[in-house]
């Protein structure tokens, strides 16, 4: 309900959150939820630590000033991507929120190392933990206030499809384990004097680093070129087929420079009979309506198909019936005749399984095995096969 109100209060109601400025405003409002609950668990905790002399309760305590400083990485971050174009980066600056999101998965990694050194010490050197049921029930609050962060960053995350919010929900989540593990042990400090207090600061610590790992592998992926989301491939392919006369797609390849900032492009197959004025306007508009709907920008490129002629349609029906007997090809695309008389080059692309390749046979001997197969029938034709790989 708090979440639904902040959102409202922030959007003024519009549902748009791909709208630059509103994912910017929500954006900074989850920034500015995260500096201030995580100050104030920081506070509870720190007073917590020093009263009762809990090295697990500091170390939980100074993980949320990491998450505070996290959240003023992340503001900068949406700040600094929603930095214009310029003449060096003329597709924005969208990636510097994934670079913000990897700085807080160090921070928080950082926060992990030091107390791993903290807590061996505090085994090493045991000290007493005093039990009172105040800091007890402080540390079962700032439980609480850590699941409502977790779900808050994670509801506006998603909507604005923000790395950097998704990976503080994430971090909070993990919080939410560490202060129970903590909020145990102290719990059971007061009928022991076994030094429990250090072996969970480590397994505190550990969860800590885990947690920046997982945070550093999961932002690491857009920057170094992750494969695209499946719904997105869909409503490209989808979208340019729904337009008249285009009978087949393929080639899409997608460069991610952020959120929100996609840049696409897609081979879309057409007859070659059609006006080319005609069918220029239809991709055009296509361009244009396709780009504003996804909010992505799309190039098309028109590959012309011949089939009206008898020879082609021969040669691609028995091409048809040779690849299908292979669980290696997906599809094939931009088939060709070129050449006169005897010798003819059979010109086309295979998209085939990458996961597959290799285990199966090699590319070489793909295309041996399918070129041998159409000499059995038709000697005259020389097969030039280029291999597309299908990651999904």
């Amino acid at each position: 309900m708090i979440t639904n109100y902040l959102i409202k209060s922030v959007s003024k109601d519009s549902t748009n959150y791909k709208n630059e400025r509103i994912r910017t405003k929500l954006g900074y409002a989850a920034g500015v939820v995260g500096i201030v609950v995580n100050f104030i668990l920081f506070t509870i905790k720190l007073t917590v630590g020093i009263l009762t002399g809990s090295i697990s309760i500091m170390a939980d305590a100074f993980n949320n000033l990491s998450d505070a400083a996290s959240s003023i990485v992340t503001i900068v971050g949406i700040k600094l991507s929603n930095m214009p174009p310029d003449k060096e980066h003329p597709f924005g600056h969208g990636r510097l929120e994934y670079i913000s999101a990897l700085i807080v998965a160090f921070m928080v990694m950082l926060v992990g190392f030091q107390f791993v050194k903290s807590s061996f010490e505090r085994i090493l050197h045991p000290e007493s933990v005093v039990f009172e049921w105040i800091p007890f029930i402080l540390l079962l609050v700032s439980i609480l206030f850590k699941i409502w962060l977790s779900r808050f960053n994670k509801s506006i995350g998603d909507k604005i499809d923000s790395s950097a919010l998704k990976a503080s929900a994430l971090d909070a989540l993990g919080d939410v384990f560490t202060t129970s593990v903590v909020v145990i042990s102290f719990f059971i400090a007061r009928f022991t004097v076994f030094p429990l207090d250090g072996y969970i600061g480590i397994v505190v610590a550990l969860v800590i680093l885990y947690s920046g790992f997982s945070l550093v592998k999961e932002t690491m992926n857009p920057l170094i070129g992750s494969a695209p989301d499946d719904e997105l491939v869909d409503s490209i392919t989808e979208g340019v087929l729904s337009y008249e006369y285009v009978t087949g797609v393929h080639d899409l390849i997608i460069h991610n420079y952020g959120p929100g900032r996609c840049m696409a492009s897609i081979h879309a197959e057409i007859p070659s009979d059609i006006n080319i004025m005609k069918i220029h306007d239809i991709i055009d508009t296509a361009e244009r309506e396709l780009s504003e709907k996804l909010k992505i920008y799309l190039v098309i490129h028109m590959d012309p198909i011949c089939m009206e002629n008898e020879e082609i349609k021969s040669a691609k029906k028995e091409l048809d019936k040779i690849i299908s007997y292979n669980p290696l090809i997906k599809s094939m695309h931009d088939f060709r005749i070129v050449g006169e008389g005897e010798k003819k080059n059979l010109i086309f692309d295979i998209v085939v399984h990458s996961a597959k390749l290799n285990k199966i046979m090699s590319e070489e001997q793909l295309k041996s095995e399918i070129t041998n197969a159409i000499k059995q029938t038709h000697p005259q034709y020389n097969c030039v096969i280029t291999v597309d790989k299908d990651f999904r």
